[in-house]
């Protein structure tokens, strides 16, 4: 699963809208690189995608106008697993070339293999990280797969010490126990921080063509007596780990925290679907492997690349109707997702 980098927006990166929601500026880009994946994650089914789609080097370079007219200031490589890219230097380096800020969002496994290259064009890396070793591995359904990102962030701390490496973890009924042991493993690992998010398991996001069904759903999310545990492990976390929240290490605030507990609760039927801030879809787009051009994650597709520059499908009669219609606090799907983007400020301008 692919959520939102959990890396802070640098402040005065700014988008404008008018009435109309057309789009002026974009501060950020969600790109997808490669579409397939080599973990076999309990709560994704990316990896089983067979047919291999590449954003290239070649497919972006007519888009490149749109993205200097809407300013775009920070692209995140997600996906998929972008490392499994053919080029992805060729990429970074274009993107770099119009000083865009890159985040890589990567399971890890060949982040040792690619070390020299990320650290020479990638600003920082956000890593997924599910727990301590045993329980990052049964999740991630590779043997040896926290070995593998251990020694892929070390590699990375060999060549650029100061590089930011950041962890995040999808909380899910295999590892909602070993919340306090992941802060401690992420500690291990030399990681700069640690997010916490709730695995989505109703969307049809992930290659998911139609959402999940609900003998698949109960194996990802939690039921009664697990959700009161999540409850006691989040307000545990917060008491025993009240430092490393006041630092930043743990990105979420408590609210936020508890926000994941709250989320479980929901899909339970037991408290009310509550949508978080967020205005993604005026600040943000995803591009995936095959072109498409999604609002957020999570919202159907409102064209694609192949079809016409970014600037144009973002700005397309489909693209404003959505916008223009959206209501974050009271859509179906945005009451369920598990993850949001908020730039402060932001939003239509009438």
């Amino acid at each position: 699963m692919r959520e939102q980098a959990p890396v802070p927006i640098a402040q005065g990166v700014l988008a404008a809208l008018d009435c109309d929601h057309r789009i002026h500026e974009l501060p950020i880009l969600i790109l997808f690189p490669h579409n397939r994946c080599n973990c076999r994650c309990l709560m994704c089914d990316i990896w089983k995608i067979r047919e291999v789609r590449e954003i290239t080097a070649e497919d972006l370079r007519p888009h490149m106008d749109s993205l200097r007219a809407l300013k775009v200031r920070w692209i995140v490589f997600s996906g998929g697993e972008p490392l499994m890219h053919s080029d992805l230097i060729s990429l970074a380096r274009m993107c770099r070339g119009e000083g865009i800020r890159l985040t890589l969002l990567t399971a890890g496994l060949l982040l040792e293999r690619n070390a020299e290259n990320v650290a020479g064009w990638i600003d920082d890396v956000i890593v997924s990280i599910d727990g301590p070793p045993e329980v990052h591995d049964t999740i991630r359904a590779v043997p040896g797969a926290f070995a593998r990102l251990a020694r892929g962030v070390h590699a990375l701390r060999k060549l650029r010490p100061q590089m930011p490496v950041h962890g995040r973890c999808t909380v899910q009924r295999s590892n909602f126990r070993h919340l306090r042991n992941t802060v401690r493993t992420a500690h291990e690992l030399g990681l700069n921080s640690i997010s916490f998010l709730a695995a989505d398991v109703s969307s049809e996001a992930f290659n998911r063509p139609l959402a999940w069904p609900l003998e698949r759903q109960t194996g990802i999310a939690l039921g009664d007596p697990e959700v009161e545990e999540l409850d006691l492990e989040i307000k545990t976390l917060i008491l025993e780990c009240q430092r490393e929240i006041e630092s930043g290490f743990i990105f979420e605030s408590p609210e936020k925290l508890r926000r994941i507990v709250g989320h479980f609760h929901a899909h339970l039927g037991h408290a009310h679907a509550a949508a978080p801030r967020c205005n993604a879809p005026w600040v943000s787009t995803v591009v995936e492997a095959d072109g498409t051009v999604r609002p957020c994650f999570f919202h159907r597709p409102i064209g694609n690349i192949h079809e016409g520059c970014l600037a144009d499908v973002l700005n397309s009669e489909a693209a404003l109707e959505f916008r223009r219609q959206l209501d974050v606090a009271n859509n179906p799907v945005c009451t369920k997702c598990v993850c949001s983007l908020y730039l402060e400020g932001k939003g239509p301008r009438c």
